[in-house]
């Protein structure tokens, strides 16, 4: 009931109120201060300043062009040695795989040393995951030729999904029957 009571009070007398504020005499802009009428009119500072910035400084040039700067990172390149020593030729043929007909991939023959396809990594956790005392993380990186440090890591923070099914408390709780 209070905003109809609002609005009315808003729109009275709506249009008046409109045309007086438009009919009513513009307010005149400041007079600009002297300095700034003499910087704007006088236009030779202006175009003096726009010259000297276009103009190229030959001293300043030649220096430009003396400086040659080269960086090298010692640790990058000791890192993309590794790495190009580590993976040139070495790959290990896939120990399990999900056939690529199916699913629109390719079929992998064979993966460099220290990487798992996802079919392989789902395989490995699953069976450390079924059988601890067998499957060790040792035994996992020597299988798969993965460091031992990254097949600690990733059976400790990759878990795979579980489906677990809870039966119904009563017999007489409905259930979806398979179709």
């Amino acid at each position: 009931m209070g905003s109809r009571v609002a609005r009315m009070f808003r729109n009275f007398n709506l249009e008046n109120r409109v045309h007086r504020e438009i009919s009513k005499e513009k307010p005149r802009a400041a007079p600009r201060h002297e300095a700034d009428l003499a910087r704007s009119s006088g236009g030779s500072v202006a175009a003096e300043t726009a010259e000297s910035l276009s103009q190229k400084n030959a001293p300043l040039l030649g220096l430009l062009r003396s400086v040659y700067v080269e960086s090298k990172d010692p640790a990058a390149a000791e890192a993309s040695e590794e790495v190009s020593v580590g993976t040139e030729g070495e790959r290990r043929p896939l120990w399990y795989s999900v056939p690529g007909d199916q699913y629109g991939l390719v079929e992998l023959s064979d993966v460099p040393k220290g990487k798992l396809t996802i079919a392989e990594t789902l395989k490995a956790l699953g069976s450390h995951q079924r059988q601890p005392q067998t499957w060790t993380p040792g035994k996992i990186a020597q299988e798969y030729s993965l460091d031992l440090k990254d097949t600690k890591a990733l059976l400790e923070f990759f878990i795979p999904f579980q489906v677990h099914i809870i039966p119904p408390k009563t017999e007489s709780a409905k259930q979806i029957k398979a179709s």
